[in-house]
């Protein structure tokens, strides 16, 4: 997509720093990202701390370094400074009192003296006559005088003046054209009794004064928009080019929130997605490449992204589809990046059971040999610590009838493991590798007249004292002969 006067392209993403980075957040972050980079634009970060009352310490911090760690870099902005500057809007006061004095003395906007209990007192009037809920217009109309006369003496606001009685319309890059009747919109305030803008200012002015040729945002900020309009009309601005995107839902449809599953950035971020997953599939809600791959890099991203193709409908978060996406990531890891990714999982576990384990297993070298066993059965990264205490205790406590095959018998279960032990004590340590051992349990099954059942069934249930593992051999090679052997011949003692 082009810019229609061939001014170049630059958008912005504008959080507000009043807690954890929302997923939504992301995705918003990442279309502005995807349709700057692919038009060779610039893409701002801009904070949005005007309303003080939800800040939260560290939370611009966060934000940034969640960011960095989806590859998502800004251009202008926090510790980027450009010419637009500054990018954060309390250090921006003095610029918005200026345009909301000017929307004054050009009649689109005036002083609001009234305070919290008559404003309270009309709202309930209004609810209990079946009202909408609006603003009414109290201050809208005194004479200049009385107004100087009440700006020495009484707290005020600046509101803004709605028309009566028209028709408000622009064009939306997802939602196509909009029209909204001024007379369900509410007088708004534009600037708070403590010098610091509301949001609709700070936005319109920001967006102007920061040259944004498009406004890439939430749906949840499409009925603000007709309010933004009259704002670019009372300056005499031109319009940026909108594209409301579609709110992130539920399984049941209903708008995704903290309620219902992990909703922060961060939370994925602890539990092991990989950051190339995430925007992967981040991507994909609420637009689609078309064709059946659903595994992109960021750099196809930027090629492939289309505004135009953002659906209007409410996109499905599918954490099973989050899982396979980042699963196949996993696999395409070199092990020692996988190795790396899992080592503080591992360590903070093993921690947790340290009175329990073999210490001299706590090894880097032995950790990677884990992982590499597990890579295939990973979703993320801390699922690595999942059911993996037989990698690492001293002693095995398992039901000595778990060791029996459902379609076996004691009798050959014992024998099974009887000939097997025979067969892996000659074993040379070169040829203790999971082919070979595979080769060896199979000879042992023909050579007895045994079944798989017989044979390697116990052998997986005596080394890992679980139903659910990795094969014998795996195990065996992991495990290494020594290690092995111990736990194959505890496992006869127990069915004696």
């Amino acid at each position: 997509m082009k810019n229609s006067n061939s001014q170049k392209i630059r958008v912005r993403f504008a959080p507000s720093p009043t807690g954890f980075m929302h997923l939504g957040g992301l995705r918003t972050a990442l279309y502005n990202y995807l349709f700057a980079r692919q038009n060779k634009g610039v893409f701002v970060l801009r904070i949005e701390d005007t309303d003080r009352s939800r800040l939260v310490k560290g939370a611009t911090k966060q934000i940034i370094q969640t960011m960095h760690w989806a590859g998502i870099d800004y251009d202008e902005g926090p510790e980027k400074d450009g010419n637009f500057g500054p990018y954060v809007q309390s250090e921006r006061l003095d610029v918005y009192k200026k345009y909301a004095e000017e929307l004054v003395e050009r009649g689109k906007a005036y002083y609001c003296f009234c305070d919290p209990v008559r404003l309270k007192t009309v709202k309930e009037a209004q609810i209990a006559a079946g009202k909408p809920s609006k603003y009414d217009r109290h201050c809208r109309d005194l004479k200049w005088e009385e107004v100087v006369e009440k700006l020495k003496k009484k707290p005020h606001v600046v509101r803004l003046k709605v028309p009566d009685h028209r028709l408000i319309k622009f064009k939306d890059i997802v939602r196509g054209k909009v029209a909204v009747n001024s007379d369900d919109l509410d007088d708004q305030i534009l600037l708070k009794s403590d010098g610091y803008p509301t949001y609709h200012l700070a936005n319109v002015v920001d967006d102007y004064l920061m040259k944004i040729t498009h406004v890439i945002r939430g749906e949840e900020w499409l009925p603000s928009t007709p309010k933004h309009v009259l704002l670019y009309e009372a300056f005499g601005w031109k319009l940026p080019e909108f594209a409301h995107l579609p709110l992130l839902l539920n399984h049941d449809k209903s708008k995704l929130s903290k309620r219902d599953c992990c909703v922060a950035v961060e939370d994925y971020i602890k539990q092991g997605y990989l950051p190339e997953a995430m925007i992967n599939f981040i991507a994909l809600l609420g637009w689609n490449p078309g064709g059946e791959n659903e595994i992109f890099s960021l750099d196809e991203l930027i090629k492939k992204f289309d505004l135009t193709k953002v659906n209007k409908a409410g996109a499905v978060f599918d954490l099973e589809k989050l899982n396979w996406i980042n699963g196949k990531y996993i696999r395409e890891m070199k092990l020692e990046d996988l190795a790396h990714e899992c080592k503080p999982y591992l360590e903070s576990y093993l921690k947790k059971i340290e009175s329990e384990i073999d210490k001299s297993l706590v090894n880097d070298q032995y950790s990677k040999a884990v992982v590499k066993l597990l890579q295939e059965r990973l979703n993320k990264i801390s699922d690595v610590t999942k059911g993996i205490d037989y990698f690492f205790l001293k002693e095995l406590n398992y039901n000595p009838k778990l060791l029996v095959f459902k379609r076996s018998d004691q009798e050959k279960t014992l024998l099974g493991l009887q000939k097997s032990l025979e067969v892996l004590e000659k074993l040379f340590d070169e040829q203790w590798n999971q082919e070979a051992l595979n080769d060896i349990l199979r000879k042992v099954c023909e050579v007895n007249g045994l079944k798989p059942g017989d044979v390697f069934w116990p052998i997986r249930v005596a080394l890992s004292g679980a139903e659910a593992s990795p094969s014998p051999a795996e195990l065996l090679e992991v495990f290494g002969k020594e290690r092995s052997l111990a736990r194959i011949k505890k496992a006869i003692e127990k069915l004696k």
